[in-house]
């Protein structure tokens, strides 16, 4: 079952500001892209459960996001990026 995934808009400048300060932006673009894959299959099979199975933590160096699954909607909200260099 696929999953919609809608990026909030404190997340879409955290991204922008991550691939703003990247020396290497493909990388920065490559990871945001197989985050958003990987959450639109499977959200529950990447990242790390936080205080609950839904809120959840992924890295795809050099990225890291803060999401929430939405499971009755079949919706992810990617919260929060941040670069992990």
């Amino acid at each position: 079952m696929n999953y919609t995934v809608v990026w909030e808009p404190p997340a879409e400048n955290d991204l922008a500001a991550a691939w703003n300060a990247a020396t290497d932006r493909t990388a920065v673009t490559q990871a945001a892209h197989r985050l958003d894959l990987a959450l639109i299959w499977h959200p529950f099979a990447i990242g790390l459960a936080r205080n609950s199975a839904v809120n959840r933590t992924a890295v795809d160096l050099p990225l890291g996001i803060d999401y929430s699954i939405i499971e009755d909607d079949k919706t992810v909200r990617v919260v929060r990026v941040w670069s992990l260099v």
